[in-house]
């Protein structure tokens, strides 16, 4: 692709394509295939134009050639990218509010008088029937008070204060509309499907496949702990499945044979063969928005207390403006008042700054599904974190396969991981790719695999039956024995790895060693995360207690628990609440969403089970745990923010109220004043509450 570079500066660079303009599908579809390079730091695409600009952490020739060797045709696109990009939103509503000022201004210079106050009177119209409707439904709220100021002006002749009222009125209208419509789009985004495989069923069996490759018709297996790819109809099997993030329901609904199932569900007990009926274009994007613009989740206490004083306050405002009249028998001073209203910016300036920041968090890799659990977070005094993905590496590997029987390593590794691959965890990925990186094919070889939340998963391997997983599980649920004579070696296996037992019919045939070193950013989070006023720091696990002190000790945690169930980690956090404390539970794996439901703010690694993510109130992403300090320090800033304009709301406007009714200030300067500051502060609102990295 031939390129005219327009400008640049040190790593960055502003290059113009070879045409006059993109369409927004284009423009799409070239940030997604710049996004996949780490070395191109942030791509922006002006579409009018045809210009990118390349902010970028590599040479500058390698830079050019990333995008010299891009092709509309040969870029490879999901289509769920492009049906749900907010490219086209922002455009729309940029264009708009460019129209509202050229029309405002252009119809001073270009209509006559007479025009312009007839057109000023239509206008007024719309205020008036917004107003008529909250007195319908039995409120009375800012809209009336628009409705009566607007209304008062016109019939004094002010047309120049009814224009400019009406003029900010829609600006903010439309500032307030396209956050919020940004804001949730961003969050449904972010909830939306993302899966990559999925288990086909065939005549020969399971294959895992590509998602892309799936067609309406084809049946597609979903085990506990999973997402359903699809939207279909259950063909076989029964299962709980949980549909908050479709329903906003917590609770878990059974499906089976012939039950609707609906992409982005997940599987929480049981497993389903699910008949694919929806592939593409299924509406779940729409369906997520709808959930969460209806759903309270979004409503902090704070901003749900702007709200209910606003509507409280109108009345009072509608009193005093009557109650000047009949003082001073001057209308001026009386709709001085009018044009002053507390609702107009508690209403937009309080919800702005919370959709604000659920924006901003996700410039982070932070996705929060409400202001609720930014306050929560705030407010915390005390965080639990699981150990295993979480204060140590998403990525743990397999060290050493110890035989307890006859059959060679490679073989009992081969065994392990034709059970595991089943199933999302990262102990059970590490199985899986040591078998890949060793080379051992592990075809299906077992009956169905049952797994055992916590504990691990039971089987049959050539009519014997197998179990692997934990100690408790292996040994004790499942009554296993080590070999007599291989006790000497079952004692002398190293404690500085976690331990994945594997028995087939009831004897010890393998212990696979586990290395799941810590975070290197690990201690220093934990750190920063009491500078920053956590009271108790928790490390909960279902490793032994020897391997738990260990890594609580690296960390810099005191209080820790060793082999704990998960409903010992939801016990605790329900013990911890009944005290008065706040808590946040971090986790990432399907053992850990009864915590992560209890708390006040679940927060999931989002490289952990689909499950973790979905029950989650907040996903971080599992790179770096510096995440939870951002969102920390964001949720903090948040907070303060909204006390912020809560106070220079009231402020501010009740000043203004009361240079009204002393006649010092004419309804026009009051209006342009209350609204002017309205607007100001909701730009404000919209502002990052962090600096920028």
């Amino acid at each position: 692709m031939k390129l005219t570079i327009k400008h640049e500066t040190r790593q960055r660079i502003r290059v113009h394509l070879p045409m006059k303009r993109m369409t927004f599908r284009e423009a799409d579809i070239l940030e997604h295939y710049l996004s996949r390079y780490s070395e191109i730091k942030e791509a922006k695409i002006y579409e009018r134009t045809g210009d990118v600009v390349l902010i970028y952490d590599c040479g500058r020739d390698r830079a050019l050639e990333i995008l010299k060797s891009f092709s509309f045709e040969g870029a490879d696109v999901p289509e769920r990218v492009l049906e749900n990009s907010g490219r086209e939103l922002s455009a729309m509503y940029r264009e708009r509010i460019i129209t509202s000022i050229l029309l405002h201004y252009g119809k001073r210079l270009f209509l006559p008088v007479s025009v312009r106050r007839i057109w000023e009177r239509i206008k007024t119209i719309k205020y008036i029937v917004r107003g008529v409707k909250t007195l319908a439904n039995g409120r009375i709220q800012v809209e009336l008070l628009d409705a009566i100021a607007i209304t008062a002006a016109i019939l004094t002749g002010d047309y120049k204060t009814a224009s400019g009222v009406m003029f900010l009125l829609g600006i903010g209208d439309t500032l307030e509309e396209w956050t919020h419509k940004r804001s949730v789009d961003d969050l449904a985004r972010r909830m939306s499907l993302n899966v990559d495989k999925v288990w086909l069923l065939t005549d020969s069996g399971e294959v895992l496949t590509d998602s892309e490759k799936i067609a309406c018709g084809d049946k597609v297996i979903v085990r506990m702990g999973n997402m359903i790819p699809f939207d279909g109809e259950v063909y076989t099997g029964e299962a709980m499945v949980n549909q908050a993030s479709m329903t906003g329901e917590p609770d878990a609904v059974r499906k089976s044979s012939g039950s609707a199932v609906f992409a982005g569900t997940v599987v929480e007990e049981g497993e389903l063969t699910v008949t694919v009926t929806q592939t593409e274009g299924c509406g779940r994007f729409d369906k997520i928005v709808k959930m969460i613009e209806e759903s309270e989740k979004l409503k902090s206490s704070l901003e749900s207390k702007a709200e209910r004083l606003a509507d409280k306050l109108v009345p009072y405002t509608l009193g005093a403006s009557a109650l000047t009249y009949l003082l001073s028998r001057n209308v001026t001073k009386s709709v001085s008042v009018l044009m002053v209203d507390y609702s107009c910016a508690l209403k937009m300036a309080m919800p702005l700054s919370v959709l604000s920041a659920i924006r901003e968090a996700a410039d982070y890799g932070i996705t929060v599904k409400g202001g609720k659990f930014l306050e929560a977070v705030a407010d915390a005094d005390t965080i639990v974190f699981d150990k295993t993905g979480t204060l140590t590496k998403a990525c743990p590997s397999v060290r050493k396969v110890v035989s307890f029987c006859e059959e060679t390593e490679e073989e009992l590794l081969r065994q392990a991981a034709c059970l595991e691959e089943h199933f999302p965890h990262s102990v059970a990925r590490a199985v899986v790719d040591a078998a890949f990186e060793k080379g051992l094919l592990h075809d299906e070889m077992h009956t169905k695999a049952e797994y055992i939340v916590a504990h691990g998963i039971a089987s049959h391997i050539d009519g014997k039956k197998a179990v692997i997983g934990s100690y408790h599980f292996v040994f004790e649920d499942e009554g296993a024995v080590v070999p007599a004579e291989k006790q000497k070696l079952f004692e002398q296996l190293p404690d500085e790895y976690s331990h994945l037992y594997y028995a087939k019919d009831g004897v010890l045939c393998a212990c696979i060693l586990i290395e799941d070193p810590m975070r290197t950013e690990s201690a220093e989070v934990v750190a920063r995360l009491r500078e920053q006023g956590f009271e108790h720091i928790v490390m909960m696990t279902g490793d032994s207690q020897r391997t738990a002190a260990a890594i609580a000790a690296s960390a810099g945690i005191d209080e820790f628990y060793a082999e704990v169930l998960p409903e010992d980690k939801a016990g605790y956090i329900e013990k911890a609440k009944a005290e008065g404390r706040r808590v946040i539970m971090v986790g990432d794996g399907i053992n850990d969403s009864p915590a992560l439901s209890s708390s006040d703010a679940g927060i999931a690694i989002s490289e952990g089970a689909e499950i973790a993510r979905q029950i989650a109130d907040i996903t971080i992403s599992s790179e770096d745990l510096e995440s939870i300090v951002v969102l920390r320090q964001l949720s903090t800033l948040l907070m303060k923010r909204i006390r912020f304009n809560y106070r220079t709301i009231v402020g501010f406007n009740t000043l203004l109220i009361a240079m009204g009714v002393a006649g010092v200030m004419p309804p026009a300067t009051s209006a342009m004043l209350h609204n002017g500051s309205t607007i100001a502060l909701g730009l404000k609102s919209m502002t990052d509450l962090m600096p920028v990295p």
